[in-house]
Parts: structure tokens; C-alpha cells; sequence
């Protein structure tokens, strides 16, 4: 089960609109490597018809509480000139109300593994699901987009309901709020996983028996896109690869290599994904 907020990616400097999110860049990836899943999530009536062509096109399947009435979720991007992204202004739209249904946590509850966009309702809706023990039998994984946000507190009540998190770091590796997180996560027991960009990976890991922190080196690209799509690249694939053998060097190295390919794409996703879905 994939949890979190599809939202418009309103590329601002260029006047254009696209579904995005990134549950929507890791279901398409999922759905290119012919994993079983569906997508719970939620988006306004506003702008539904972009995002169900988009699934269709894909096969990705949702739940079928997806469209509800309201303002879908939204965020403006722009790319500077060194082919970075800059993104501010998010809007929850009807996000803000995410909670699963009676049926939506039936599903969640007889899948064998859940992975999260933490951002705003969905956070608190994974706490609420871990404590009703709706996820007791599935690995329950978690993407923490924009940590500076979250205290270290804030941070562990939420892994507390994860086996295993996700953070994209911009800073400096021994940044205190990572080696705060770092510890909380290894006290905890779970497996969390720093990417650095082209600097690398970091994995600290609480599991009994394993080596509790380890970097690994990966070989930078040329940006001949935008990085924009690369931290979830790099989420499918060591999730799929981790799911299925639980091998954090095969995970890293299969994440490291779709997130490499995404440097290519000026979108999250080629643009031929896309087809004519533009607002």
C-alpha cells in the first residue's frame, strides 16, 4: 500500500501543471516493475481528471474514495540554474482531512507492506493506524520530506509506528538533528536511511546484530535534467529491493541506480509519462 498526498506541480516560471507527489513518482515506478499495489490517497474534484488519466495510463490502481470534493493538494516549483529544484508553497487542499475509511484500513490491514508520504494528516494518520494495530502484520516504511520541520520528538513519536524511514538531506551529514534522529531511530530499533545527494548514502540501523551506521559512496552523474525526481527514484527501488531480501547493500545500490537515471528527466518523471496530461 502506498499512503500520501497526490498533489499539482505547478511548474510556475514555464505556466504549466502536472499530477504529481511524490506517492504519484513511486507508484509509476512500482507500476514499471509490475509490483502489486494500490494507492491511497486523495485529491479535489477540482483537478481529478488529471491525475485518474495519469493512473489509468499507468494501471495504477487507487481506492475508490480518491476524489473527494475541494481544492487538490499543490505545490509551485521552480528550477534554478543549477538544475535544482526550489519548492515552496505547498497547499494540503483536501489532504488536510486525510483519514483512511472503514474499507481503505480493511485493505491496510491485510497488506504486507505500507510505505508513507509523512507529510501533515498522513503522519498522524500512521500513528493512529500503528496504535489501533491496523499495521501489526506489514513492514511500514516512511518518507520524512522536509525534516527541518520536525523536532526530534516530533520525529520519534512518528517512527516509533515505522520499521524503517527516508530523509533527503541537504546538510552537513553530522548536522545535530541528524545525529539526534540517527540516535532515536537506532534506539528504536528501525532502519533509517539518509541520502545525500551525489554525496552519498547513510544507514543507520537499530536491527540486533547489524552494523549501526554505514556510509555508502555512490558515483555522481552530470545533471542533464533536473534532480527533482531522484530522492523518490531512489525510495522504489530500495524498497523493492529491500522487501524482497532484506539486504541493505543490494537495496542501496538499486536505489542508488534508479535514482541516477532520474538525473536525465526535466520532470520527476520522463516527460513522455506525462503524454498530454497538462493543465
Amino acid at each position: 500500500m502506498l499512503l500520501g498526498p497526490l498533489s499539482l506541480d505547478r511548474y510556475v516560471d514555464e505556466g504549466v501543471i502536472l499530477p504529481g507527489g511524490g506517492i504519484l513518482n513511486m507508484a509509476y515506478h512500482w507500476s514499471r516493475q509490475g509490483l502489486p499495489f494500490e494507492l491511497v490517497s486523495r485529491v479535489g474534484d477540482d483537478h481529478a481528471g488529471l491525475f485518474l488519466t495519469f493512473l489509468h495510463r499507468h494501471g495504477i490502481g487507487a481506492t475508490p474514495d480518491l476524489v473527494q470534493p475541494g481544492r487538490s493538494a499543490s505545490i509551485d516549483i521552480r528550477i534554478g540554474a543549477d538544475r535544482q529544484p526550489h519548492m515552496d508553497n505547498f497547499v494540503d487542499g483536501v489532504g488536510a482531512s486525510f483519514r483512511l475509511t472503514v474499507a481503505e484500513e480493511d485493505r491496510v490491514g491485510r497488506a504486507r507492506h505500507v510505505h508513507a508520504v509523512l507529510v501533515g494528516a498522513v503522519a498522524v494518520e500512521v500513528r493512529r493506524l500503528h496504535d489501533a494495530g491496523r499495521t501489526a502484520g506489514a513492514e511500514v516504511a516512511g518518507d520524512f520530506l522536509s525534516l527541518r520541520r520536525w523536532t526530534v520528538e516530533e520525529f520519534g513519536a512518528v517512527m516509533a509506528a515505522l520499521d524503517g524511514a527516508f530523509i533527503g538531506w541537504p546538510g552537513a551529514p553530522d548536522d545535530p538533528l541528524i545525529t539526534g534522529v540517527a540516535d532515536l531511530a537506532r534506539a528504536l530499533g528501525r532502519l533509517l536511511v539518509v541520502t545525500l545527494g551525489s554525496r552519498g548514502v547513510l544507514v543507520f540501523d537499530g536491527r540486533p546484530g547489524a552494523p549501526s551506521e554505514r556510509f555508502f559512496p555512490i558515483v555522481a552523474r552530470p545533471v542533464t535534467g533536473t534532480t527533482v525526481g531522484c530522492g523518490d527514484a531512489f525510495i522504489a527501488a530500495f524498497l523493492a529491493a529491500w522487501w524482497a531480501h532484506h539486504d541493505v547493500d543490494g537495496a542501496v545500490a538499486a536505489g542508488a541506480l534508479a535514482g541516477a537515471a532520474a538525473v536525465d528527466w526535466h520532470r520527476p518523471l520522463p516527460d513522455a509519462t506525462y503524454g498530454d496530461g497538462a493543465a
